[in-house]
């Protein structure tokens, strides 16, 4: 064996980072470039290194870990099923995955009475996009210019940001503007306009592309790579009615913003709308396994009973996975996170990120619900220039130097901690925010 790969694996940052650099290929990555953060552990919002020099968690990793680092009921319900059964077939019948789907109808609105479980957020979109070409019968998926949908064949066109461009393999996909009033597409001023503009175009996009050729409209409940963008009154129920008129089905992703991250159990129900399918993954078990999948309307799962499914998952359920969805759920439900999640953001990210917006001309706006915030950065306040890329990564590394693990995209620092987080902690991370603005402002 490879000396480097026996089990005598070192114990310091600098052997780990070795380690990594010799054998793995990292994602989205120039590889010569990356310089990947060691760390050794963690417990609640808080990570640390083998150094022991410690980070509070402001990007729950991809904002998947929605129950934090660690936490003890969910790790003891995963060694809990792997000494009873570590793997088992998707077409056997298991409590565990038996019990995660309960658990999920539950949270779901009335009228979803199963689960198709995936391995993650990606190959639920995949799927949920395969159900709504079998039922209408149609191919088109129309989907927003900003939004991520995850990095399979069609999952990754039907994404609108720039990472779909050297990807596009797959066919159907037609993609429109979705609302965003501070680098508005439709010259609105006001929120209503920006619905109301928006809901034009969208019609516009599906007359041109002929409404019976379009299988579904799929959307991030509020789309959150793109830069937490929180729909205006009026849209996502017009949205829903342009689907009832012309029959199309509406498919929600709620892979990042779903199971507390909003201060909701699902982002759409601050819209008071019902979609046809939900996609799901990250917060439905913090990650802790991975798992994804697809909560069926009556109508889609009903369209299957005699009908044949093209589509399954060697590992679709995963025991393993089952077993930490249905411990996070309950833990989740026990400990009141969602509510947390929803306290925290009204009684201090809220306020005190809009508190930062008047102190530093640099932050243009920001925006979010719950533990699910942006930051965005400007260079030019009046002319909403993004702040430069070589700024933002100095921001970046400066955040991290300060102790705090930031999720950064483009010109916005995303406020995403654990749903977990405490109101000392959340007044700690914007602490350190405010430090670092301060040596850029």
């Amino acid at each position: 064996m490879n000396q480097v790969l026996s089990c005598e694996l070192a114990v310091t940052n600098g052997d780990v980072y070795d380690l990594d650099r010799a054998y793995v290929f990292h994602s989205w990555s120039v590889q010569s470039a990356l310089k990947p953060l060691v760390i050794a552990g963690g417990e609640g919002c808080r990570l640390w290194d083998y150094d022991g020099k410690e980070y509070l968690d402001f990007s729950s990793q991809l904002v998947n870990t929605n129950i934090g680092h660690q936490h003890p009921k969910v790790i003891a319900a995963i060694v809990e099923q792997a000494n009873q059964l570590a793997t088992i077939a998707p077409a056997t019948a298991n409590l565990a995955r038996g019990e995660a789907a309960k658990r999920i109808v539950n949270l779901a609105p009335e009228g979803f009475n199963k689960v198709f479980f995936t391995n993650a957020g990606a190959d639920a979109n995949e799927n949920a996009i395969r159900m709504a070409r079998l039922v209408t019968g149609r191919d088109k998926i129309l989907s927003g210019y900003r939004s991520y949908h995850g990095n399979t064949g069609a999952a990754i066109v039907a994404t609108g940001d720039a990472r779909r461009v050297p990807n596009e393999y797959a066919r159907g996909h037609v993609h429109f503007f979705n609302p965003y009033l501070y680098r508005s597409e439709f010259a609105a001023t006001t929120e209503a306009e920006e619905s109301e503009r928006a809901l034009t175009h969208l019609r516009r996009i599906i007359e041109c592309e002929g409404p019976t050729s379009i299988a579904a409209i799929l959307m991030e409940s509020i789309p959150g790579t793109a830069g937490v963008l929180v729909q205006p009154a009026g849209y996502m129920q017009g949205v829903r009615a342009l689907c009832d008129e012309f029959g199309i089905l509406l498919i929600l992703d709620e892979v990042m913003a779903g199971f507390g991250r909003t201060g909701r159990w699902f982002a759409f129900e601050h819209f008071g709308i019902q979609p046809d399918l939900i996609t799901f993954a990250k917060g439905v078990n913090s990650g802790y396994v991975p798992a994804g999948g697809v909560i069926l309307s009556d109508q889609v799962a009903d369209f299957f009973q005699d009908r044949y499914f093209p589509g399954g998952l060697t590992y679709s359920g995963h025991p393993l996975a089952m077993a930490a969805i249905v411990a996070t759920l309950d833990a989740m439900a026990e400990e009141q996170v969602v509510e947390n999640a929803e306290m925290i953001g009204n009684e201090v990210l809220g306020p005190g990120l809009a508190a930062l917006a008047a102190k530093y001309p640099l932050i243009g706006e920001v925006r979010g619900l719950g533990v699910f915030w942006a930051v965005e950065l400007v260079s030019d306040a009046a002319k909403r220039t993004p702040l430069a890329a070589e700024v933002m990564g100095k921001i970046k590394t400066a955040l991290i130097a300060a102790g705090l693990l930031p999720f950064v995209v483009d010109n916005r620092i995303h406020v995403v901690p654990p749903c977990t987080v405490t109101v000392d902690e959340a007044k700690a991370g914007l602490a350190i925010i405010d430090q670092v603005l301060a040596q850029f402002a």
